[in-house]
């Protein structure tokens, strides 16, 4: 990311396919922080149309883990209605700082050792990760290549599993407990908007695991955005 941009400079429209308020908000003001030189909007999908600026380029990242076709289909409409001038980047995952972001939640409850660059612990607290998402088998489809960065990671198998349907979290489980692997842990592989919080804390007490907190505003969302407008931006 330059460390200055000219007046005329692309507005980062942060769209969330969810509320603005609350997750999303603080994911906004952290790039605004990190990167003051960079106009930031932040608007719902639904609001999209009415965020983009008059007579000036856009850059326009979708705040979503995947690249969800029904979400991105959407903002392509508004982005096609407009004409010239505004650009849509890919979802921030996946990417080695996404898979970065979930290490960290899950140390942060004690399911995982310690990131790598800290102090490393003598053994792992689980013996296996289910990579929770929500959007069917598309979307775990989808983080599958986010399983391996992770798994890579933690050095311990990881599964990509469905939060709102089958196969789910439970079939994971058994697969990974026929495996040998007895102490399993949920990683949600979600922000936070894309589910009512409790899903995420009843899948994980169906199958006897702990979990860790949605990705929320870390550090490392936030500089996916940055780095999903510089990318453009320099094309």
């Amino acid at each position: 990311m330059p460390t200055s941009l000219p007046p005329d400079a692309p507005v980062l429209v942060l769209a969330t396919p969810g509320d603005t308020a609350g997750v999303a908000e603080e994911i906004a003001s952290v790039v605004r922080v990190d990167n003051p030189q960079i106009e930031v909007r932040l608007t719902s999908v639904a609001g999209l149309a009415d965020s983009l600026p008059s007579g000036r380029e856009a850059i326009v990242v979708p705040l979503l883990t995947w690249d969800d076709p029904v979400v991105l289909a959407e903002i392509g409409k508004t982005v096609a209605a407009r004409g010239e001038g505004v650009v849509v980047t890919e979802a921030l995952g996946p990417h080695p700082l996404l898979a970065e972001a979930l290490h960290i939640r899950l140390a942060e409850r004690g399911l995982a050792r310690a990131d790598r660059v800290r102090l490393l612990n003598v053994s792992s607290p689980v013996d296996a990760v289910i990579l929770a998402t929500v959007g069917g088998e598309r979307a775990v489809h989808a983080v599958q290549a986010t399983a391996v960065l992770l798994a890579s990671r933690l050095t311990l198998p990881v599964v990509a599993a469905s939060l709102d349907s089958e196969p789910g979290v439970a079939v994971a489980a058994e697969r990974l407990r026929a495996a040998g692997a007895d102490r399993l842990a949920v990683s949600p592989c979600v922000i936070g908007y894309e589910a009512p919080r409790d899903l995420v804390e009843r899948a994980a007490a169906s199958i006897n695991a702990g979990h860790a907190e949605p990705l929320g505003s870390h550090s490392a969302v936030a500089e996916l955005v940055a780095r999903a407008y510089g990318s453009q931006l320099a094309t």
